[in-house]
């Protein structure tokens, strides 16, 4: 058996095994867990890869080496990375291509991740009848909680606390979050995302309350949720790779950064990518650094591509221990800000134009590429989320809203509810050490 790979804090505190890191989610000392080095593999590695579960397999390989789930990452790639996520040629520009995410159960691209992350759980709860019921904490603007919620809904063992900004989703995303029930909770914040996501890591590292209530994550801090969202940058530049002979350019529509630090790492492992481009809503925090200025938290600002409403975004942490240095992380990475406006007319010409329907996360992208020069560079954009989600945003530009995909629209046909909270970190230890689930481990 190989040596397990080994990771550590981005603030420096001691080794983890894979499984410690996905069970805890949060390091100690309150920084996210990073592997010891990146590993480098060939593009020959993937010669027989072609499906995502196949291409995942291969990539996540030296994650698990040595772990005790090595022997069942195949299985665990096959199991949660079931669904297409296909790369579509955008027809009105030579060379362009959409990367449509939105296929898994809850149309957004958080079910890639979330469903890896409840697969690697589930069998390392498997036979762990003593052990106490492991609570999963999620902050969401909006895709993140229905895609942990589906994944691990009714997972013996496991209950599942969902944190949404109240009123800063849309209609449909704060039915999901709350249609579940059973081992679900949604509870809805007054305030904004980054409070949801404080209140989540000082629980996470309350040690009072771990010892009574054992605490997780299923946000991108989780490495669990992470490494697998390398598979499909992977999958998709090994596809241009094989067509054009020439690396991807990817623009990413990005709020928390998980999505696109993976197209990151995926780069520093070897595969075939060129530039990344984030394309930021009308939260500048990542353009304002990348333009060269101090990195500062903003406030966060609400917008309508509400899942990007991130002031402080999490992943950062993870870039920085990436490329340690101002100077060379501003070398590899643009990004730029789209205002509501913009995206409003982003969606309305591109569907009228093109008949391309886009979400407004995906439209930040579709501006960004825009305004590129036609260059006839492979040039990807992120589809982050099915715009069926956000009919209130759609229906007014176009007159009409886009189909529902069948898995949504069986969600919204169930009951929903969601108890309020205030924001406040006192407000959540309290609710979660008076509530209790009775959940069978059978």
């Amino acid at each position: 058996m190989s040596e397990p790979l080994l990771f550590h804090s981005t603030r420096g505190a001691g080794s983890a095994t894979l499984e410690q890191a996905i069970s805890a989610g949060l390091a100690p000392d309150g920084g996210l867990y990073v592997p010891e080095a990146l590993p480098r593999l060939s593009i020959d590695a993937f010669a027989d890869a072609g499906t995502l579960a196949e291409v995942a397999a291969v990539l996540l390989q030296p994650f698990f080496a040595g772990s005790s789930l090595a022997g069942a990452l195949p299985a665990i790639c096959a199991e949660s990375l079931s669904f297409d996520t296909p790369l579509k040629p955008l027809g009105q520009r030579a060379n362009a291509y959409v990367l449509e995410l939105f296929h898994g159960p809850t149309a957004a691209f958080k079910d890639v991740g979330a469903r890896f992350l409840a697969a690697c759980l589930a069998r390392q709860l498997r036979g762990e009848s003593s052990q106490p019921l492991l609570t999963i904490l999620v902050a969401t603007s909006g895709d993140t909680g229905a895609a942990v919620a589906a994944a691990l809904h009714q997972q013996p063992g496991i209950q599942v606390v969902i944190l949404y900004p109240d009123g800063r989703v849309s209609p449909r995303q704060a039915h999901q979050l709350g249609c579940f029930g059973d081992n679900v909770q949604a509870l809805r914040v007054d305030g904004t995302f980054d409070d949801c996501q404080r209140m989540v890591k000082a629980m996470l590292g309350d040690t009072e309350l771990q010892a009574q209530r054992p605490l997780s994550s299923a946000n991108s801090i989780s490495l669990g949720r992470l490494l697998p969202q390398m598979s499909y940058y992977a999958q998709a530049s090994l596809a241009i790779w094989r067509t054009h002979g020439t690396e991807a350019n990817f623009i990413v529509p990005t709020g928390n950064l998980g999505n696109a630090l993976a197209c990151v790492w995926a780069r520093e492992m070897g595969l075939p990518i060129g530039s990344i481009h984030l394309a930021c809503n009308a939260n500048t925090t990542l353009p304002d650094y990348f333009a060269g200025a101090d990195y500062a938290a903003h406030r966060t600002i609400a917008t309508l591509a509400n899942a990007m409403d991130v002031g402080a975004p999490s992943n950062f942490e993870r870039l920085r221990w990436t490329f340690p240095y101002d100077n060379e992380l501003r070398g590899q990475l643009t990004a730029s800000s789209v205002n509501d406006a913009t995206i409003r007319e982003t969606i309305t010409r591109h569907a009228k134009a093109h008949d391309n329907v886009f979400c407004p996360h995906t439209a930040t992208a579709m501006h960004v590429l825009d305004n590129l020069p036609d260059d006839g560079l492979p040039r990807v954009v992120t589809a982050t989320a099915h715009p069926a989600k956000f009919e209130t945003v759609l229906e007014p530009l176009l007159g009409f809203s886009p189909d529902v995909p069948g898995p949504l629209a069986a969600m919204l046909y169930r009951s929903a509810s969601a108890e309020a909270i205030a924001a406040d970190e006192s407000a959540l230890k309290e609710w979660l050490l008076r509530e209790t689930v009775e959940l069978s481990r059978a």
